[in-house]
């Protein structure tokens, strides 16, 4: 019997909408916590944890929006699969714009992983099917924001 992979994970949770964050972390290994008193200009931050199954623990602004710190998630569980190797000290910490000192082109990976975890094709194209077509009513059903719905489907916000 093979082992599942992170995107055989997350792939099992890409089945309906929204997708649960969470629990993909969760089965990951990787524990959200919520941190109540962080700046806003802080989002959230994986860090290394040797209680944690995987040896990291993910840390997420409380006072954030549930689609923020949904997006944040997803965020933070891309660079575990994609950066965890680039983590220099015991944190990668990302502020409100996503930036964590990595190069532009790792915060982008990260960005596009995250938007796939949250927004998969082909749960957008059954909702486009089913007649929820226009970019508030996807950001609704996949509980991200109009802006983020937006930047998947390549339209002006």
């Amino acid at each position: 019997m093979r082992i599942p992979t992170a995107l055989d994970i997350i792939k099992a949770y890409q089945i309906i909408t929204p997708v649960q964050v969470i629990p993909i972390a969760k089965e990951l290994g990787v524990p959200v916590y919520s941190i109540e008193d962080w700046p806003d200009n802080l989002s959230g931050k994986l860090q290394k944890d040797d209680t944690s199954d995987s040896g990291f623990v993910i840390y997420v602004n409380a006072n954030h929006s549930d689609t923020r710190k949904r997006f944040t998630i997803a965020h933070e569980i891309a660079h575990f699969i994609l950066h965890k190797d680039l983590i220099v000290g015991d944190a990668l910490v990302d502020d409100a714009l996503y930036r964590s000192g990595l190069s532009n082109s790792v915060e982008a990976a990260a960005n596009k992983m995250a938007a796939d975890i949250l927004m998969p094709w082909r749960l957008i194209d059954c909702a486009i099917n089913e007649g929820i077509a226009t970019v508030p009513l996807l950001a609704e059903k996949f509980n991200v924001s109009n802006s983020a719905m937006s930047i998947r489907l390549g339209v002006p916000d």
